[in-house]
């Protein structure tokens, strides 16, 4: 695993452009009091990280210095803004859309907009996670969803054209996404297209939260071509809640037929009766006559010249709703992708009762073993000189004193005060010392720092069971189960290796 020195990303305060950031409604598993929890309508899988303010620099190493090779919007070069994906030292996915120099000039405004769009947390968006304001840069951070998008599943498919279940549930959820974003104050969404759908991991459709934001301070947000443009925001350059109908409709289209087709054009043929002629030739006949009715409709609706005369938002959910004809099939078997990995359930090699702790989460059990365990095995990992046992070394040594005793007897804040007192005077290296830290951590429920202090010890003492043991538990905590039974069997590994003959 990844090494020594950096942190996993630096967080630094938000309050720095955002005075009330402290009084947001993320918990720590990144859920929301206001609709985000397991609910019908808006639950969210366990694991978004809170939303937080990334370093350039970390950005920069998570994208291998904004390689073309990580470019993953299909405009590629011509897009106005880029975005990336990039991978966490904690092995966490991410997209990264990173904006023109001087988009947004004032970093206040800004991050103002990004923490607006980070108060959302729904189960039918890839969440934004973080922002960056970086001298002129300017970079949100989101869940990185790594199926494609609904414009390559439509327009440029290999294998398979989606099914018409499928194509329904994709607009059914695009709708839940758009409706629960209203509800939560959020109702503009700038330039709505087939780019803007995502596929998660497990091949469920989500809704871009890069379009709740403008691509500007100015907003001018409409990129695509103009037959595709509300007629309102022609005329006045804004973009309003009846504009994003009107876009919702141009995907609808774009569902309905497999092709891009201007909606002048396709409101003509839905005129003259002509809907078998509008619907996708790939689908050779697959569907439903009357719920492509009911659709098409929809859509002919939806593109309305008249804002006005457009449905609103609770319209569309509960006329697509009823369409649902697949309810229990998997996303990703109608999309014809793989099974999503599933953490193996058990680890391949025999645990120690520190390996079989750390797989059961048991916190109370992993401290007293790291209690029973003490320093031993912080031996030669430092070698100090005469000259280094200064005042400034006993008060270092003071420190980690303290924070045993406070380890000792469970005060796990006092106990991660004196160990980080100890840590960062910096002359005296201990992999105990982290690998204790990170417990606090752990218990003190802050796992990126957990994972952070097991990373430093294994940084220290690189084949060192108890570093990976940590680090596994810490990837757990974040919901990377895969990462975590690796990073456990990995452990297990040097454990039985250490038994058979050295350290």
């Amino acid at each position: 695993m990844g090494c020594c020195g950096s942190s996993l990303f630096t967080e630094t305060h938000p309050e720095k452009y955002h005075p009330h950031s402290r009084h947001n409604n993320l918990s720590s598993t990144g859920e929301s009091d206001a609709g985000g929890g397991a609910t019908a309508g808006g639950g969210v899988a366990g694991g978004i990280p809170p939303f937080s303010e990334f370093s350039f620099s970390d950005l920069k190493s998570a994208t291998n210095n904004f390689s073309s090779d990580y470019i993953v919007s299909e405009s590629g070069e011509k897009a106005p803004n880029l975005v990336y994906k990039g991978r966490l030292q904690n092995r966490r996915w991410i997209a990264v859309k990173k904006f023109t120099k001087m988009a947004w000039p004032d970093p206040k405004q800004f991050a103002e907009e990004a923490w607006g769009v980070g108060k959302l947390r729904h189960r039918r968006l890839a969440n934004l996670i973080g922002y960056c304001c970086d001298g002129d840069e300017r970079l949100l951070v989101a869940e990185y969803m790594p199926n494609d998008t609904l414009a390559k599943h439509l327009f440029h498919w290999e294998n398979q054209t989606i099914e018409w279940s499928m194509r329904l549930r994709v607009s059914l959820y695009i709708a839940e996404a758009l409706d629960y974003c209203s509800t939560e104050g959020r109702p503009l969404y700038h330039d709505l297209n087939a780019y803007r759908v995502l596929f998660d991991e497990d091949g469920d459709p989500r809704l871009s939260c890069f379009g709740l934001m403008k691509n500007s301070r100015d907003g001018k947000s409409y990129s695509t071509n103009l037959a595709y443009t509300p007629p309102e925001y022609l005329r006045n350059g804004r973009v309003t809640p009846e504009s994003v109908i009107f876009s919702f409709g141009t995907v609808l289209l774009d569902l309905l037929s497999g092709k891009h087709i201007p909606p002048s054009h396709a409101l003509d043929m839905i005129r003259g009766k002509n809907i078998l002629l509008l619907m996708d030739s790939h689908l050779e006949g697959n569907f439903s006559t009357e719920e492509a009715t009911v659709v098409v409709e929809l859509a002919s609706q939806c593109l309305q010249y008249e804002p006005r005369e457009r449905p609103n938002l609770k319209k569309l959910v509960s006329t697509l709703a009823p369409l649902q004809n697949k309810p229990d099939v998997p996303s990703y078997v109608m999309l014809g992708i793989p099974k999503p990995e599933e953490a193996p359930p058990t680890p391949q090699r025999p645990l120690s009762p520190m390996g079989e702790a750390c797989q059961r989460m048991d916190l109370t059990a992993i401290h007293q073993i790291l209690v029973m365990t003490h320093y031993r095995d912080d031996e030669g990992t430092n070698e100090l000189s005469f000259q280094e046992w200064t005042q400034q070394m006993r008060d270092m040594l003071e420190a980690r004193k303290r924070g045993d005793f406070a380890f000792r007897d469970k005060d796990f804040k006092t106990a991660i005060d004196c160990y980080s007192q100890f840590i960062d005077v910096g002359t005296m290296i201990s992999p105990t010392v982290y690998a204790r830290r990170s417990l606090c951590n752990l218990l003190c429920d802050q796992p990126d720092a957990a994972l952070r202090d097991a990373m430093q010890a294994q940084c220290v003492y690189a084949d060192w069971p108890t570093a990976f043991y940590m680090q596994a538990v810490a990837l757990a905590k974040l919901e990377m189960h895969k990462d975590a039974a690796d990073m456990l069997n990995e452990a297990a590994g040097l454990e039985e290796k250490r038994q058979r003959g050295g350290r």
